[in-house]
């Protein structure tokens, strides 16, 4: 009797997903690029005014109020893709942490081009279990996270004796984030996408809450702020959704690069909407992170 090769989550064979990455999983992975830094955008605004932890943990609720009513109307979890989802989870929350304790060594410059690497973890470990983009790809995926890395330089550099503590921490983001992607894409692709995302986000949800009991930090928001960070976690959540498709259409080492290139989106966000300048570094960084994107179109 012939037996039936395994199938990804949107019901084609793995070796149906060639070397090429394909329109729709193009589309969908900048999709979350886009959603990704317009959420970083509107939550560095509200952290201007908030406390960071507070406007995190009811952002990310939010968007799980939005999962749960997904959940309800469909009626039907995959403890599979749950527990893969809650693996990302974990790490998601564990980065956030670990970015956010970097931020407050005020080493922004040093924290953000290593916390923009968190692509590497995905991309390796896709590579190493056997997917095989194209030489073409590949090359236009390591342009394309170079200058998402580039774009994220800062022109201040730190003194404080602090720094190595945050070189250290911006790795951990680095690290947990990578992995937050790798598993909400594994889960996606393996599994079933919405099981995936509630996973991610009681996952994350439980490190943030817990780390809010430990620190005994209130949760109050002002009334008239609650839409705009309920609006921060619709756009985070919605990412994440994008992302989780387009690992279903797509090699999850190309995916992961371009769902990374969001720092790019907030940093044209901040020009245009807040005036900020871009230095001549953060322009080449961008620019590469659009030929990248080309050439993976491309291969």
């Amino acid at each position: 009797m012939r037996r039936r090769r395994p199938r990804d989550g949107d019901g084609r064979r793995a070796s149906e997903l060639g070397p090429r990455l394909g329109a729709v999983a193009l589309v969908l992975a900048l999709g979350s690029s886009v959603a990704w830094g317009c959420a970083d955008f509107g939550g560095g605004s509200l952290a201007r005014r908030l406390p960071v932890l507070p406007v995190t943990i009811v952002s990310q609720a939010a968007g799980f109020v939005l999962l749960l009513v997904a959940v309800v109307v469909r009626g039907r979890v995959d403890a599979g893709a749950l527990a893969l989802g809650l693996l990302g989870g974990v790490g998601g929350g564990v980065g956030l942490a670990a970015f956010y304790k970097a931020l407050s060594l005020g080493t922004m410059s040093v924290v953000s081009p290593i916390a923009a690497c968190s692509a590497l973890v995905p991309f390796t470990v896709s590579l190493a279990t056997g997917e095989r983009p194209a030489h073409v790809a590949i090359v236009g995926a390591a342009v394309a996270l170079g200058g998402a890395v580039l774009a994220s330089v800062e022109e201040r550099r730190s003194a404080s004796p602090e720094r190595a503590r945050a070189v250290l921490l911006a790795v951990v983001t680095a690290g947990a984030l990578g992995l937050f992607v790798y598993f909400l894409g594994l889960g996606s692709r393996h599994g079933d996408v919405l099981s995936a995302l509630v996973g991610a986000r009681v996952g994350s949800l439980s490190v943030l809450v817990a780390l809010a009991g430990v620190r005994r930090a209130p949760l109050r928001i002002e009334r008239h702020l609650v839409p705009a960070v309920a609006a921060v976690g619709v756009a985070d959540v919605s990412a994440n959704a994008l992302f989780a498709f387009a690992s279903g259409h797509g090699l999850l080492a190309l995916v992961s690069v371009l769902g990374s290139l969001y720092p790019v989106v907030t940093l044209l966000l901040a020009h245009v909407v807040l005036g900020e300048r871009l230095t001549k570094k953060q322009q080449a960084g961008v620019a590469l992170a659009l030929a990248g994107v080309v050439a993976i179109a491309a291969a």
